[in-house]
Order: structure tokens, then C-alpha cells, then sequence
């Protein structure tokens, strides 16, 4: 049986632009943040999951 999932935007806390996405559960009730590479800021910064 495949698991339910839906894409997960990651967007950047310091420029807001949104440079990735992944997947995520469709129950799930937490939001994913995650330290990433903002080629925007040119540095790693915290990117939180936001919706479309």
C-alpha cells in the first residue's frame, strides 16, 4: 500500500524566498525546519515549511 504524502516548501527565515521542497506525511502535524544552503544569502541558514 503506498503512503499518503504531499510536497513541503521550504522557505528561507532571513530572505523568504523558497528554495526547496520535499515530501511530507499528509497526517502529519508538525512543521519541518531544517538548516539548509540559501544560495540568496550565500550562507546556511534555518528554512521552515510553509504552504503554497
Amino acid at each position: 500500500m503506498k503512503t499518503k504524502e504531499r510536497f513541503a516548501f521550504l522557505e528561507c527565515t532571513v530572505c523568504s524566498n523558497r528554495n526547496y521542497t520535499t515530501h511530507k506525511r499528509l497526517k502529519a502535524t508538525y512543521k519541518l525546519e531544517k538548516s539548509k544552503y540559501c544560495r540568496f544569502c550565500r550562507k546556511h541558514t534555518s528554512h521552515k515549511e510553509k504552504k503554497l
